[in-house]
């Protein structure tokens, strides 16, 4: 599935299945999956926002502000970052659990 251009997780990591009343692993109440769909997709809208806002300023359309802009870029440019310090921390944990003797 695509959300604004974006694959959502679950199509990246081969759980989407293509029929629609198929159960699928990982959609359970408390999964943690659809979190991080949802985040991402904020994250996506968080940039397309900001891009619409820079372009309608840099273009001088009506009511696009300056502070507008710099608040919309603001904004997604703290969602990237917290979306690539939690997937450095994942990346982390996953070195650390695989360097594990058992």
């Amino acid at each position: 599935m695509l959300v604004n251009g974006v694959p959502s997780v679950s199509a990246i990591i081969g759980l989407a299945s293509t029929d629609p009343t198929a159960p699928q692993s990982g959609t359970g109440t408390g999964s943690f999956l659809p979190l991080v769909d949802q985040a991402l997709q904020s994250v996506s809208a968080n940039q397309n926002e900001a891009a619409q806002a820079e372009s309608g300023f840099a273009t001088g359309a009506n009511g696009a502000t300056l502070g507008k802009a710099l608040v919309a870029s603001d904004r997604a440019q703290i969602g990237w970052n917290a979306t690539v310090a939690v997937r450095n921390e994942v990346v982390a944990a996953y070195q650390s659990v695989m360097s594990m003797q058992f």
